[in-house]
């Protein structure tokens, strides 16, 4: 119970491998299942739901855990609490009253929904938070109670699951709900997985319309869908990206608006194509800084740039704009010239410190340890950025350079599961880091 309470998953999983009941009831006589679905805790829902606590357990409310996942609109809770298998552990009206549940809420609205239970009328509170590893959701707070607003992605996986196909034009309503373009919200997210895996040529056509649809949102949200059908392709090894490469040059040529042709560069830089170079030249002075942030990434890295790709890359560099001269730090560490060393030396000083930061870090992934970059990357620790620090310490230990303690320190102390990859590995920065210890350690 105090485990759960605190939302310490860890040690839920270690007291129920020593055979505490999964299923115990909490202090209001409901099985810690219901508490950690109540916190919003997904990872102690999935540890207690894997242990054999059962989400479908009929409460005296009439509710079960799962319904409540479902109420609280968090597509990640859904996920925990439904588990592996569920399809052969629910009956089939159990699916019925998720979806009508999850439907009922996108349908509605969550704000409208808080003010019909709680007869509520002062605004809503509203802040974003992470919902799972990769995505984040809007929580809505009003009259005492607190949802998020997932309900429309929660609903997309639980047809998923059924192998309901949903039509084209609702997934992609559900998608755009907040009208703010954001690969991160999990509504977005998910209809943009769903919809990526579709190869009918059906919904490719109604998807493909989209490019001509006068709301910018939907055709961002579309150019994201053709980046989720590549990496599908790429996990599935299918080889049948050509079309929508083909596809995106096309539609970049004809792409009014900035934020749309900034997302439509980003994937089509993903697809191998032989005209990423010409694309990169002709955007190159494009009036939105979108835009030219992703000019870098259309010069080709296999072979050494062409001289006009060489002078758009240094020319990029200098940008007023801080996100674009960001953007030229990979593709200038890629190539070990000495003018493109000399404007990544450059960036190491830039006015502004994401600027900085991306250029140490491209430089310690560079080929060049000459005494110029080292030092440069040295003058970085002093930076902000924590994640940078242990990169350059990362160089420093490759190279036995006897400023890596000095370094070390200046990393400061770490959150304390960083780094732990899995079973007997670890961060490859701290790895390099205690070899390096491990050679410079006084013999007897």
């Amino acid at each position: 119970m105090a485990a759960v309470s605190a939302k310490d998953a860890d040690t839920v999983r270690a007291l129920l491998e020593e055979g505490a009941p999964p299923d115990t009831p909490g202090p209001d006589g409901l099985p810690l299942l219901c508490a950690a679905v109540a916190g919003f805790d997904d990872k102690t829902a999935e540890v207690l739901t894997e242990a054999g606590a059962d989400p479908g357990r009929e409460l005296p409310d009439g509710t079960t855990p799962l319904l409540r996942a479902v109420d609280l609109g968090s597509d990640a809770l859904v996920d925990a609490v439904l588990g592996s298998d569920p399809r052969l552990r629910l009956a089939p009206g159990v699916w019925e009253r998720l979806l009508d549940l999850a439907r009922h809420w996108w349908e509605t609205g969550e704000e409208e929904e808080l003010r019909r239970r709680t007869g509520a009328t002062g605004p809503a509170i509203r802040r974003l938070v992470n919902d799972g590893m990769y995505t984040d959701v809007e929580e809505v707070s009003l009259g005492g109670l607190t949802v998020r607003a997932g309900h429309s992605a929660i609903l997309t996986s639980l047809e998923e699951r059924l192998d309901i196909l949903a039509p084209v034009a609702e997934l992609v309503a559900r998608a755009v709900l907040y009208r703010v373009p954001s690969q991160l919200d999990v509504n977005w997210a998910n209809a943009r997985h769903v919809l990526g895996r579709r190869q009918s040529p059906q919904d490719w056509s109604e998807l493909k319309a989209l490019q001509h649809h006068p709301d910018p949102v939907r055709r961002s949200f579309l150019a994201d869908v053709v980046w989720s059908r590549n990496h599908s392709a790429w996990w599935d090894q299918r080889q049948d990206t050509a079309q929508d490469a083909e596809f995106l040059a096309a539609w970049a040529l004809a792409e009014p608006d900035g934020m749309v042709l900034a997302r439509v560069l980003e994937v089509y830089a993903e697809h191998e194509h032989a005209d990423h170079e010409a694309f990169a030249l002709r955007y190159a002075d494009h009036p939105d800084a979108r835009v030219r942030s992703q000019i870098a990434n259309l010069i080709p890295r296999e072979a050494p740039p062409t001289e006009a790709a060489a002078t758009t890359l240094l020319t990029l560099s200098r940008d007023p704009e801080p996100d674009v001269r960001s953007s030229t730090a990979p593709e200038l560490a890629a190539h070990a010239t000495p003018a493109f060393r000399a404007a990544l030396l450059t960036l190491t000083g830039d006015p502004d410190s994401t600027v900085r930061a991306q250029a140490g870090i491209s430089l310690v992934n560079c080929d060049d340890r000459t005494p110029a970059v080292t030092d440069a990357l040295v003058a970085l620790l002093d930076e902000e950025h924590q994640l940078l620090r242990l990169e350059i310490v990362y160089a420093l230990a490759r190279q036995d350079d006897p400023r890596t303690e000095q370094a070390w320190e200046r990393v400061g102390e770490l959150p304390p599961d960083f780094g732990w990859i899995g079973p007997h590995q670890e961060d490859h920065r701290i790895l390099a880091y205690w070899a390096y210890q491990q050679r410079h350690r006084p013999t007897n």
